[in-house]
């Protein structure tokens, strides 16, 4: 089996703010060389990191709702190959609408960013990503149909359901490949969307998230886990 880098190549969509700018930061202390997106021109943030990064981090452009944008980032970044690449898109309606009170424009703009985005993304750029390397998307415990004992963010929760689905859809397309393919809960944190009355921090979050992921290169087929390695049930 072929042994996970030290440092890589990471390609990360969706790093202007929040968990993706947090995981910038991390794997460029952990020595890696770093691409991220953002939505044009919102990412100061990763624009400072950037300039502390010592041209370790270069920034692209994308929104992942616009297939035109993915498929321009994808001929930008032709020829180059990398060890991970990784999803971080999520956006969530009002926490108090049900699906009987969610207007249909709604629904549509949070199942489009939170299953349907990543996954074109996945299979646009997938030929970028090394033969053993892995393919990874933020998802959520709250996409967990098994642990949905009492309901609530009901549109949230069925589109990182769906999103977990599509994923599992996609390993079974790809079964005999070699990549490592990773659904990963971060644990309600404390970003603009996890709010501040969440459990934790995101220095509590990001690097063990991190841990999860590189403990888990080079491991063939898909899993669902949370921040600290634990199976979260389907």
């Amino acid at each position: 089996m072929p042994q996970p880098p030290v440092s890589g190549n990471l390609l990360l969509i969706g790093a202007s703010r929040g968990l993706g700018l947090a995981l910038a930061g991390e794997y460029l202390k952990r020595g890696w060389q770093v691409v991220a997106t953002e939505r044009g021109g919102s990412g100061s943030g990763l624009r400072r990191l950037a300039a502390a990064a010592a041209g370790r981090l270069a920034i692209e452009t994308v929104d992942i709702v616009m297939p035109d944008q993915v498929a321009a980032l994808r001929a930008r970044l032709a020829g180059r190959r990398f060890d991970m690449l990784f999803v971080n898109a999520g956006v969530k309606n009002d926490d108090r609408e049900t699906i009987a009170d969610v207007s249909t424009e709604e629904f549509v703009r949070v199942m489009v960013t939170n299953a349907l985005s990543p996954m074109r993304v996945i299979e646009t750029l997938q030929d970028l990503v090394s033969p053993h390397g892995t393919i990874g998307v933020m998802s959520s415990g709250q996409g967990s149909v098994a642990n949905n004992t009492n309901g609530g963010y009901e549109v949230y929760r069925g589109s990182k359901a769906a999103l977990n689905t599509f994923m599992r859809s996609y390993a079974a397309r790809h079964a005999s490949g070699a990549r490592t393919l990773l659904l990963m809960a971060p644990g309600w944190v404390r970003t603009d969307m996890g709010g501040p009355q969440a459990r934790l921090s995101i220095e509590e979050s990001i690097p063990k998230l991190a841990d999860t992921m590189d403990a888990q290169a080079g491991k063939a087929g898909l899993q669902y886990l949370d921040y600290l390695g634990r199976q979260v049930p389907w």
